[in-house]
């Protein structure tokens, strides 16, 4: 979809993803995967380089996926040097949810936006050996340590507490993930069209 931008040299179609980029928002929406967490991590990458000051939005509507790119996304969001405010719109699931609650300048939700967290799944059904199988339940126990780690970080709870949480899928209204500090503040689409 393309966007009409007025300047003194007329009207310019230019397209809505880069338009948004230009306003400083980038998205994380649908499954995160590699092509999503390279995506994100130019997109930072292009914005710090013009300004390192002026804050980016990053507006979260994704159901989770693959652990490795969520964490890469988080590498990312860790080190900006830019101030990044985290919006949920609509769903945060999962990785999402993690990346979401990872945000330093600013966690908000809007009124009926939600958040969901659970122990790190398997991606495919399980075959082959009974190392096979060792190795990739070894695999899992060692990325839903990483993932508690992280949301202890940045929740300020437990690590037990989050073990505790994460047991099985558990859905957080805004109002929640604020009491369980996932979350900052409920705010409207207003805030997002802010600057």
């Amino acid at each position: 979809m393309q966007v009409q931008v007025r300047s003194s040299s007329g009207i310019t179609l230019v397209p809505m993803d880069v338009h948004l980029m230009n306003a400083r928002k980038i998205f994380i929406e649908g499954e995160i995967n590699q092509e999503s967490a390279c995506e994100f991590a130019k997109e930072i990458m292009v914005l710090t380089r013009e300004d390192q000051e002026k804050p980016i939005d990053v507006l979260i509507n994704s159901p989770g996926g693959d652990i490795l790119s969520g964490l890469l996304i988080y590498d990312v969001i860790q080190a900006s040097t830019a101030p990044l405010r985290m919006f949920c719109l609509g769903r945060a699931y999962s990785m999402g949810a993690v990346l979401f609650a990872s945000g330093s300048h600013g966690r908000y939700m809007l009124p009926h936006s939600e958040l969901m967290l659970h122990e790190p799944l398997l991606g495919s059904q399980v075959g082959g050996s009974a190392s096979s199988i060792q190795s990739i339940s070894e695999s899992l126990t060692e990325a839903k340590t990483k993932i508690n780690r992280i949301l202890a970080k940045h929740t300020g709870r437990t690590e037990e507490e989050i073990e505790k949480a994460t047991r099985f899928d558990h859905y957080y209204s805004p109002e929640e993930s604020i009491s369980f500090g996932l979350a900052d503040r409920i705010v409207g689409f207003d805030k997002i069209m802010e600057g």
